[in-house]
């Protein structure tokens, strides 16, 4: 994902969790926070010690990073979202994972049409 569509700052993973709305599953948490200014859908990841050492943390960083790279295209845009890893994520694949992300997305309203969502950045008010 590019630079602008991730969350970096620890402030933005805070207001996000915080003053966002939630969503849960069996091996993901899913936190998704409306900005006001406008901009690309941006994304944070958190997967804690308690999913594993660093190589299965990283493994399942990698899964979470290609399963929202992939459904990205049908995300509403202006929001912050942060997806937290729980335990029992390693068990599970990257087709697993893709599956729980998208319905863990409909529920929090997240997507829309794939041409929705292109033209929400080329469509709005112009300098005439």
């Amino acid at each position: 994902m590019h630079r602008e569509s991730r969350l970096r700052r620890s402030a933005d993973f805070d207001r996000a969790r915080s003053g966002g709305r939630g969503w849960s599953h069996d091996i993901l948490v899913c936190y998704v926070f409306l900005r006001e200014e406008p901009g690309p859908l941006r994304v944070g990841i958190i997967v804690s010690r308690r999913v594993g050492n660093a190589v299965v943390r990283n493994l399942v960083k990698r899964r979470i990073r290609e399963a929202t790279r992939a459904l990205y295209p049908e995300l509403a845009p202006q929001r912050d979202l942060v997806v937290i890893a729980r335990p029992k994520i390693v068990d599970h694949s990257l087709a697993d994972i893709r599956r729980t992300l998208y319905s863990l997305f409909r529920r929090a309203g997240l997507t829309i049409d794939p041409e929705t969502a292109k033209n929400a950045f080329t469509s709005g008010p112009t300098d005439s």
